[in-house]
């Protein structure tokens, strides 16, 4: 697992250009353009599991899916961040993207560290400091568990006609 660390205001179009918007619909198309502008390296070697760390706004700027369709296709567990901006927050919501609101985290991360992640306890471990953060609603958990806010409807859906 590998910790990809960013700044402030990382905009939708840092995390894929807004040139590629109506030519790459698929997260297979959408993951070779992912941050391709902001760091070359990324696409080309991110990872299952691998988290993003962020400064404060991740996510702003236009509404588009891309940004988040594609780091969830290409395996990103978390982005741990200041603050977000509320479309991405909610697109990743609807996606299944893990989002991490933990100011001090982000801040103690140091290249190298070793970070690991449960959501459901609410705590974020960067080296050898432990910290909280808001425990997510049961039902953002059960979005997430489920792959996403589609695949939770519909799981939702067999159970009310069974």
């Amino acid at each position: 697992m590998k910790v990809w660390k960013y700044g402030d205001d990382i905009n939708t179009d840092m995390l894929f250009p807004g040139k590629y918007t109506y030519s790459c619909s698929t997260a297979e198309e959408i993951k070779p353009h992912l941050l391709e502008d902001l760091d070359p390296e990324f696409s080309g070697n991110v990872a299952e599991e691998d988290i993003v760390f962020a400064g404060k706004n991740f996510g702003c700027g236009s509404s588009r899916e891309q940004p988040v369709v594609g780091l969830k296709a290409v395996g990103v567990q978390a982005i741990v961040a200041k603050s977000f901006a509320r479309i991405f927050y909610r697109a990743a919501i609807n996606q299944g993207l893990l989002l991490v609101e933990c100011a001090d985290a982000v801040d103690a991360y140091k290249e190298g560290d070793e970070v690991q992640l449960d959501a459901e306890a609410g705590q974020v471990k960067v080296g050898d400091q432990t910290f909280s953060f808001p425990k997510l609603p049961p039902e953002i958990l059960a979005i997430r568990n489920a792959g996403g806010l589609l695949p939770y409807t519909r799981e939702a859906l067999k159970k009310t006609k069974a």
